[in-house]
């Protein structure tokens, strides 16, 4: 499948129609059917991963240059609206590469560095895992402990993260850890390549969680770890806080977009329960009350993919670096995450006693998707990071 993969530079809107048609198959005929093997299970089994890497999904953000699929930010939100109505757990075991892990790199790192680990997780050959969340570090990401410090040719790490995704599963970690002691703030951070192999480097059992069966998280330690000094992410210390939030916004702009993915499949759950359940001798659909929770959903969930491809067009257009772009990212995050979990809701609600019980899509969504206001910046937040955007521009 890989041979006739399009790319931006070279694709053809016929083409990438043709892409997205069977990214839309491979959803439909292999990745739904397989939702109930996900169940109990720590992360992904290979068999199904191996299709995401031949459907090319671990190379969409990153540039042919590269041996990536050169994707627009507008290109990968299509593809991905498709690959999210089946469960996020799929779209989890690539995320962490495709953002977090790939686009620190991309942007921030040396030809070196883009070099060895760019070709290898366009691939799907290398999991990326990011290293940001401490124990007294999350939405105060510039509460980081973790040090590193210059040994001669190396940095020694020491130091702990947690609610790490596939880190078990990861070859190299993307690890902010602080370079100035004494320094409470982001600029003391810098960035890290840290193959996961690296002696010193351990981690703990998968967590046990509300929901994303299939999509693991785990705590990651550094005692002692040894990093060559060739790994700093550009080769200069205090950009780790940068370097961060280039794979932040580009992941927050995937979540909303696994977020209207989520939905849609709920609404199409809801509907064909609706349709087919009959209560007093006529179908749920028939009571009105029942037509304003899906009037509901479908208007949030429309609105949501909107703003969504009209901010992915926006940085197309001028790029990320924007304010109003970042900005205008945490709307699309908030909107769609807080959006989703009213989808949910309404769905468990038209399935009645069955949407409550374990092993219908609704349930398991209805969990699934509560993390999406946490993670990637709680959505307090996302609303802060909008406030200070308007107040920063009605004084300019």
């Amino acid at each position: 499948m890989n041979d006739a993969l399009p790319v931006a530079e070279t694709a053809t809107p016929a083409e990438f129609t043709s892409y997205l048609d069977g990214i839309a198959r491979l959803v439909r005929e292999k990745l739904i059917p397989a939702e109930p093997r996900l169940e109990g299970q720590e992360t992904l089994p290979e068999d199904l991963t191996e299709l995401l890497r031949a459907a090319g999904l671990f190379g969409i953000s990153i540039p042919t240059r590269w041996g990536g699929l050169g994707l627009t930010m507008e290109q990968q939100v299509r593809v991905m609206f498709e690959v999210t109505r089946a469960s996020s757990v799929f779209r989890a075991r690539f995320s962490t590469t495709i953002g977090l892990g790939s686009q620190p790199i991309l942007y921030n790192g040396t030809d070196a560095q883009r070099a060895e680990w760019l070709p290898r997780m366009a691939s799907g050959e290398v999991t990326a895992a990011f290293c940001l969340t401490e124990p007294e570090a999350g939405s105060d990401a510039g509460g980081v402990r973790t040090m590193a410090v210059r040994d001669g040719d190396h940095y020694v790490l020491n130091g702990s993260k947690r609610y790490i995704t596939n880190a078990r599963q990861a070859q190299v970690l993307i690890v902010m850890a602080r370079t100035e002691a004494g320094t409470r703030d982001a600029a003391g951070i810098s960035a890290f390549i840290v193959p996961a192999r690296t002696p010193g480097v351990s981690f703990g059992p998968a967590d046990r969680k509300m929901g994303q069966d299939g999509s693991a998280t785990s705590e990651v330690f550094f005692n002692d770890a040894r990093v060559p000094a060739e790994n700093l992410i550009g080769g200069r210390e205090g950009g780790g806080f940068k370097t961060a939030m280039r794979g932040i916004n580009h992941a927050r702009l995937h979540v909303a977009v696994t977020c209207v993915g989520q939905a849609q499949r709920l609404i199409e759950e809801a509907l064909f329960h609706a349709m087919n359940r009959r209560q007093f001798g006529q179908p749920l659909a028939e009571f009105q009350l029942v037509q304003a929770k899906l009037a509901d959903m479908r208007a949030e969930t429309q609105a949501a993919r909107s703003m969504i491809l009209e901010t992915a067009r926006a940085f197309d257009a001028a790029g990320e670096a924007q304010g109003p772009i970042i900005a205008d990212i945490a709307c699309c995050k908030l909107f769609a995450s807080e959006m989703v979990g009213r989808v949910a809701d309404h769905a468990v609600q038209i399935h009645g006693g069955a949407g409550w019980m374990r092993g219908t899509v609704v349930e398991q969504f209805y969990r699934d998707v509560r993390l999406f206001r946490i993670f990637e910046g709680a959505s307090d937040v996302q609303r802060m990071l909008i406030a200070k955007d308007m107040i920063k521009g009605a004084r300019a």
